[in-house]
């Protein structure tokens, strides 16, 4: 294939399509209270997803650190509430955890 700005440009169609018409579908309508916080839960039900299956298959030398990792971020979270200062906390124990155990 000599020409790849048409299999980029499909696929970046293919991509933003599915995100952009149900927003087009549903800016105009009022959604039920009930489906309101469904959908407000998603993406912490889907975080959490990721976050145990890492937790479960992280590499044999690395079970404490994930763990103390998520900890962290757990704490500052339910401290401080942003995403992105417990993701930071988290990779900074990490981190320091790893760099510095012997």
């Amino acid at each position: 294939m000599k020409n790849y700005l048409p299999l980029i440009l499909g696929m970046m169609a293919v991509t933003y399509l599915p995100r952009l018409l149900p927003l087009l579908a549903l800016s105009d309508r009022s959604l039920h209270p009930q489906l309101k916080r469904f959908f407000l839960y998603i993406p912490y039900t889907a975080l959490g997803a990721l976050i145990v299956r890492g937790i479960t298959e992280a590499p044999p030398g690395m079970k404490l650190a994930t763990l103390a990792g998520v900890g962290v971020a757990a704490t500052v979270s339910w401290l401080k509430g942003g995403l992105v200062s417990s993701v930071a906390a988290g990779i900074i124990a990490v981190f320091i955890l790893l760099s510095y155990s012997f």
